[in-house]
Formats: C-alpha cells, structure tokens, sequence
C-alpha cells in the first residue's frame, strides 16, 4: 500500500521530528521564520520547506507584516492525532498503575530486609 503524501494530514506531518520541533516553537507562540531557523540551526530553505508542509495541512498560520512572514500554530488539525492516542491512555494508565504496584511491593521488600 502507498504511504500517503505528507501534506494530506497531520498524521504524516508530524511524522517528521524537525516539524514537530518547529510545532514545538510555535506553541510558545508566533515566531518570524528567522527565528525558528536560528532556533533550529538548520538552513533558511529546509525550515521554509517543512513550514510550507506544515501549511498545507493547517497546522500554521502565516501572516505578512511588512517583508517579515510571521508564523504561528494553529493546533485544531491536531485533534485527529490526540483522539488517536488517547484511545490508549488506557492502556498506559494501567501499565503505570502495575508498575507502582511492583515499586511498592520492590520498597516494602527492601524495608524488610534492613529490619
């Protein structure tokens, strides 16, 4: 089966970690894209080509002020990919619930011992 393109949804998108790194700048809020090349430390073109990827799927905003594009995130594409993972909190909560049970159990052991 054909991997879909990255640009039909937030899914593939984030798939990628330099933009969930630029998603993760712009959640502190809007930043000119000379910023997030600086924050990023990667070439002016390749930040401007995962903006763009970005774009296309709703995750960012862009505006014009003056000759500076201001991007900022627009988080409601999102919502797919946390409806997705939270139908296994679930399953984490319980594993997490487990685990303390066997720490605690791991501690009273030790408190024994020392006795």
């Amino acid at each position: 089966m054909a991997r879909a393109a990255t640009t039909t949804d937030a899914f593939n998108a984030v798939a990628e970690p330099r933009r969930r790194q630029i998603l993760d700048l712009l959640a502190g809020g809007p930043h000119p894209v000379g910023d997030l090349v600086d924050a990023l430390g990667i070439p002016q073109p390749l930040v401007s080509k995962h903006l763009r990827v970005l774009r296309e799927v709703g995750l960012v905003r862009v505006q014009d002020q003056g000759r500076r594009r201001i991007y900022r995130l627009d988080g409601e594409p999102l919502r797919a990919v946390f409806d997705w993972v939270r139908r296994y909190e679930r399953t984490w909560s319980a594993r997490y619930e487990l685990l303390d049970e066997v720490l605690a159990d791991l501690q009273a052991d030790e408190s024994e011992e020392r006795r």
